[in-house]
This record gives C-alpha cells, sequence and structure tokens, in this order.
C-alpha cells in the first residue's frame, strides 16, 4: 500500500478521522475500524470508477446510499458504516479516502508508530534492515515501521525520511559537499 502524504490532509477529513478515532477508542475497536477504513481505501484505489461514482456531484445521495449499504452492511464496523453514511448524507462521501488516510496517521501516532523511508544504493539484507529499524526506533523512541528503496545513484551510505525530516547520510552527498566546498576555497 502507498503511503499517503497526511500533512496535506484536507483539515475536514482530519476533523472526521479524529471523531472516529475516538468513538473507536471508546468502543474499544480503534483496530478494527482502521483494518477496515485501509480496504476501503485500497478500494478506491483499485477502482477509480467507484470513487469517481462517490465523488460525483450528479449522482444523488440515496443512489449512494443504496451502493454503500450493498458493499459495506454486515462487512464494515458499524463505526464505519455509519461514518460513509454521514459523510454521504452530508455531501463529502468523496473525502472517503482522505478521512482513511487521516484516520491511519492518528492511529499510528496512538500507537508510536512512525513511518521512515530508507533510501540505499543496493538493497539491504532483512537482518541490515531490521538493525536499521530498531536505531530509528531508538532515537525517535517510537516503533519505526521502515520502507525501503533503492537508489544507485547515492552510491553508498543511506538516506533517511522521517516524517518531514531529512537525514541524507550518502556518499553521493558528502562527496557533492566536499567538491562545494573545495570549489568555495579556489574562489577564495
Amino acid at each position: 500500500m502507498a503511503k499517503r502524504n497526511v500533512s496535506a490532509t484536507n483539515p475536514t477529513a482530519v476533523a472526521y478521522a479524529r471523531s472516529v478515532l475516538e468513538l473507536a477508542n471508546e468502543k474499544q475497536q480503534a483496530g478494527d475500524v482502521g483494518r477496515d477504513l485501509a480496504a476501503i481505501r485500497t478500494l478506491l484505489d483499485q477502482n477509480p470508477s467507484f470513487a469517481s461514482f462517490l465523488g460525483d456531484p450528479g449522482i444523488g445521495a440515496s443512489e449512494k446510499t443504496q451502493t454503500l449499504e450493498k458493499l459495506f452492511r454486515g462487512r464494515a464496523a458499524p463505526l464505519v458504516m455509519n461514518l460513509l453514511l454521514v459523510l454521504n448524507s452530508r455531501g463529502r462521501i468523496g473525502l472517503l479516502g482522505p478521512v482513511a488516510d487521516a484516520y491511519a496517521h492518528l492511529l499510528d501516532e496512538q500507537l508510536g508508530i512512525v513511518e521512515v523511508d530508507v533510501t540505499v544504493a543496493r538493497r539491504l539484507e532483512p537482518e541490515q534492515l531490521d538493525q536499521v529499524s530498531q536505531r530509528v526506533s531508538q532515537a525517535l523512541g517510537k516503533n519505526a515501521v521502515v520502507h525501503q528503496y533503492v537508489d544507485e545513484n547515492i552510491i553508498g551510505g543511506m538516506v533517511l525520511r522521517v516524517v518531514d525530516r531529512l537525514m541524507d547520510a550518502s556518499v553521493k552527498t558528502q562527496l557533492d559537499t566536499m567538491r562545494e566546498r573545495m570549489l568555495a576555497a579556489r574562489r577564495k
């Protein structure tokens, strides 16, 4: 599943997600609701025509309600079903994807989980990736979920992106920095 940029999420979607998370916490269903919303997000991603149907202002709320009932009644947690119907009745069912993204982000925050992107020149062995995950988890005091990316252009080392922070310890960046210093010294 692709990671989402939650900082760019619609504030209205965040408000809905926060409300649903509070209700889910009261009923001790935060994880179940999160799984249902993640499944719905995947459905929206894999079926653009369904996402378009939900976001189409020319299709009436009653028709959308019938479709939502057929697809999700008895399959999704009651809180999720209620969210779908509330969003639809208020003309905001098009926000379903951003609400699911915001919920996942808020739940991760609540659980102390942080997503980390690690870019390396060559794919790390599972043991090495586990070591990176453990070190980042210790440094942040949170449970790091590491996503590995390979970019041969960095030559060696690694680039870590944690939320909006970038830590570049790649050989390429170190060489570029050294080159800039040498050029600056030559100009003096």
